[in-house]
């Protein structure tokens, strides 16, 4: 299975390239529009498996490790819940004066993935994909109502928390009261990370319900 994620997310992120290099940004914006429609039904799948940000943030984190740059602490201003709105809207704005004014298209996507990157080899990976990324500002949004997701078996669950320690999004919260783990819809990239790690085999794709809508 972690194979078969790979292979997908690298096959993806070499679309992307493809289509940034042949000049036809526009395609992949309308894989992105295509994936928010999907999030209401599966999930936030766009994050998971296609973000080419994503997918180069993982071996970005890795190399953060092992260098022993990695800081647990983010700068306040990356705690301001508005702004990866803020980030989208300037990144539209900006990129509909450069076509206005320059004639040029901005290249966006590039920028956002150099910046994942550079954020990434700092910080956890949960900074960027919660606090700044103008794209999963609206995954999030979209995400909230799937009517599939990522689903934990509370009788099954035994709150060891390594699924907590996987999730690249801080989606999954073992909670103090009953020690059974949870998932935010909202924030989940139905990556698989906590169902391979689970001792008990007790995380599920399966239709949500609203307790694992709530914020967590």
């Amino acid at each position: 299975m972690k194979h078969l994620v790979t292979f997908v997310r690298f096959s993806f992120l070499a679309l992307f390239l493809f289509l940034i290099v042949k000049g036809k940004m526009m395609i992949w914006l309308g894989i992105f529009a295509v994936s928010l429609i999907a999030a209401i039904l599966f999930g936030r799948i766009y994050c998971g498996y296609i973000c080419p940000m994503n997918t180069l943030m993982i071996p970005a984190e890795w190399i953060s490790k092992k260098l022993k740059i990695q800081s647990v602490n983010a700068p306040n201003l990356f705690k301001y819940g508005k702004l990866p709105w803020i980030t989208l809207f300037l990144s539209i704005g900006l990129m509909i004066i450069f076509k206005k004014v320059f004639h040029k298209d901005l290249p966006f996507l590039l920028i956002w993935l150099v910046i994942a990157l550079i954020v990434t080899l700092r910080y956890k990976p949960e900074v960027f994909h919660n606090q700044i990324c103008p794209f999963g500002a609206l995954q999030r949004s979209f995400g909230k109502f799937a009517r599939f997701s990522k689903s934990v078996n509370e009788e099954e669950c035994i709150g060891c928390k390594l699924c907590e320690k996987t999730c690249p999004s801080e989606a999954i919260k073992v909670i103090t009261d009953n020690k059974k783990a949870i998932i935010n819809t909202s924030l989940c990239h139905q990556c698989s990370n906590c169902q391979q790690v689970c001792p008990k085999d007790a995380i599920h794709y399966i239709r949500t319900n609203k307790k694992e809508k709530v914020s967590i």
